[in-house]
């Protein structure tokens, strides 16, 4: 069982999973990946989409207004931040394709599965396949539900977990700041704005 906090009233940050986990571990096998409830394949799949380019309002309603949303590049600590992330990425790439998953952790406040995925970028002559391992820490409130939320989303790409400190966790954070700006005129985005449930 994961040691994640009970109360829905822990600010996001609290919801964090610390590991170690090698990259050649991170390569997904489908057939071995554990199954779900339909309300959390639906979790799955919403994630998904938006890994691979699609961001709608529902799918970013999936996480809660304080969430944190953590890679190697980005760390947004609200869900309006994280909300320019997801709706930039069509921007940012020409495609997104989801090569495969392994869901290999399905606790009641924890989803953990391995995840393959294939950036295009705009020229289009250039893919990047980046295997990760992705946490998605839940909400205790909504965990059950239909509609399950997420409280704490780590993609880690790398072997070692990710540091707080430091520049570049400061560039972490101002990268999430920065998009942000540059989404302002994005009603998508905007929407989010003011921690709406």
């Amino acid at each position: 069982m994961s040691n994640l906090p009970q109360s829905s009233n822990a600010p996001g940050a609290d919801f964090e999973v610390r590991q170690t986990m090698p990259t050649d571990d991170a390569h997904p096998d489908p057939t071995k990946s554990l199954l779900l409830s339909p309300a959390r394949q639906r979790l799955i799949d919403n994630v998904i989409a938006l890994y691979s380019c699609q961001p709608t309002r529902e799918r970013v309603s999936r996480y809660t207004p304080d969430c944190i949303y953590d890679d190697q590049f980005v760390y947004a600590n609200d869900r309006y931040k994280m909300a320019g992330q997801w709706f930039a990425l069509p921007m940012l790439f020409k495609e997104s394709k989801n090569e495969g998953y392994e869901i290999i952790k399905n606790d009641r406040e924890l989803i953990q599965f391995k995840n393959e995925q294939s950036w295009t970028f705009p020229t289009g002559i250039k893919t990047a396949t980046i295997n990760a391992i992705v946490s998605l820490s839940l909400d205790p409130a909504t965990a059950d539900s239909d509609f399950p939320q997420i409280k704490y989303h780590k993609d880690q790409a790398n072997d070692k977990d990710y540091s707080h400190k430091g520049l570049g966790f400061y560039l972490k954070k101002w990268q999430a700041d920065h998009v942000l700006d540059c989404m302002d005129k994005n009603e998508d985005v905007q929407y989010f704005k003011g921690g709406i449930p």
